[in-house]
């Protein structure tokens, strides 16, 4: 496999990690960036555009990054916190009144980004077409009753968070996330990072689909443990009706798909960045300013969740909108904070290191949180800093 792209001295580890994935963990077309300090030190792609394709990947490429997306809409409603138009400590129903139907008056701003809001189902999930719309969502979430007292206890809200984040983006700004996003973020800063893409860039997005590999070593394994196994088969249990909150799943290569903005699933970035928005986030990066000041650094990566989640089945710790560094999703160190895409993508940032990382791939494994090719490429990173 041709890898192309550049490393800067010591980080030589991190092309090795990636040529080995296409080696021995079947990638098929993928892309990894790292920075350190606020400048580029890995700039890496190689394979196919398009997994079912020939097209090479080229520099710029572009891949949807599934719930990594989480990561980079939470910056959103964190940096309304930190403009002082949202309060983290307020009911979400004080900006948004419907929504305290059936017993939500107690849910919480901060309840949405740290998945206590015990809203991770829907008794009548969307289909694909009421899930483009969005206002359909954020209705649907607002009329549903939660399955566990709000703020008692966590659980991955998988698709309903990106509703309810949204539209108290929306009540707020009158924009929706993807929309702010856009205006005050990924636009100023030029990076390839959309949360609805638009027309003019639908040419660099290569094609999706499910690719098989050895079994993980880590995170969710394809072979867990039974209570997993169970819960991801049990149509009852909050795991599939998490994930099942739209029925059918949209196929993520539909145009319409990809325009839409569902701020928990379907952003579409290079890694490059999604590598600078959480360089961004930490630091001053090349003709730009650091977007959080070192308080709201703090509110992301300060552990609001942690131990079983009723959702995932397994131990999760959470931030405000950000996983934190743990078994289920190991990042670069334990003050690392950043989110996992199913099946492939990463981005985080590490703050005491001053690096982040961004990797997206065209090919979905099984794994939910700690996908074996990522976690290669950030044992890597770790080893180039001789960690």
């Amino acid at each position: 496999m041709d890898v192309n792209g550049t490393v800067a001295e010591g980080f030589e580890p991190v092309r090795e990690a990636f040529a080995a994935n296409f080696e021995t963990l079947g990638e098929r077309g993928a892309s990894v960036a790292v920075y350190r300090d606020g400048q580029q030190v890995v700039d890496l792609w190689a394979g196919t555009k398009d997994i079912d394709g020939t097209t090479p990947w080229e520099h710029g490429t572009a891949q949807v990054v599934r719930s990594a997306t989480k990561g980079t809409a939470a910056a959103v409603l964190l940096l309304l916190h930190q403009r002082g138009q949202v309060d983290l400590d307020a009911p979400v129903g004080h900006y948004w009144p419907e929504f305290k139907a059936r017993g939500k008056e107690r849910v919480l701003v901060r309840h949405v980004l740290n998945h206590r809001a015990g809203l991770p189902v829907l008794d009548h999930p969307l289909t694909p077409e009421q899930a483009l719309d969005p206002l359909r969502g954020p209705a649907a979430v607002a009329a549903q009753a939660p399955v566990w007292e709000p703020g008692t206890d966590h659980g991955y809200h998988a698709l309903t968070y990106g509703w309810m984040l949204d539209e108290l983006v929306r009540r707020v700004t009158g924009q929706g996330a993807g929309e702010w996003l856009a205006a005050q973020i990924t636009g100023p800063l030029g990076l390839d990072l959309w949360l609805g893409l638009p027309d003019s860039e639908a040419h660099r997005v290569g094609r999706a689909g499910r690719v098989e590999g050895p079994e993980p070593t880590g995170g969710l394994r394809v072979r867990p443990k039974r209570s997993v196994t169970e819960a991801y088969e049990n149509p009852a249990s909050l795991t599939r009706r998490a994930f099942a909150a739209i029925t059918p799943f949209p196929d993520q290569n539909d145009p319409a798909y990809r325009a839409a903005a569902l701020p928990a699933t379907n952003a579409i970035a290079t890694a490059d960045g999604l590598a600078r928005f959480y360089a961004t986030l930490i630091g001053d990066t090349a003709g730009a300013s650091r977007l959080f000041t070192p308080e709201t650094v703090e509110l992301a990566r300060a552990e609001e969740s942690a131990g079983p989640d009723r959702v995932l089945v397994v131990g999760t710790r959470f931030g405000l909108g950000y996983m934190l560094h743990g078994s289920a999703s190991p990042f670069l160190a334990p003050g690392s904070f950043g989110h996992p895409g199913r099946g492939g993508a990463l981005g985080f940032a590490d703050p005491e290191s001053e690096i982040a990382f961004g990797y997206v791939t065209n090919g979905f494994r099984k794994t939910v949180t700690a996908d074996p090719r990522a976690q290669r490429l950030v044992r890597a990173v770790r080893q180039s800093l001789g960690r």
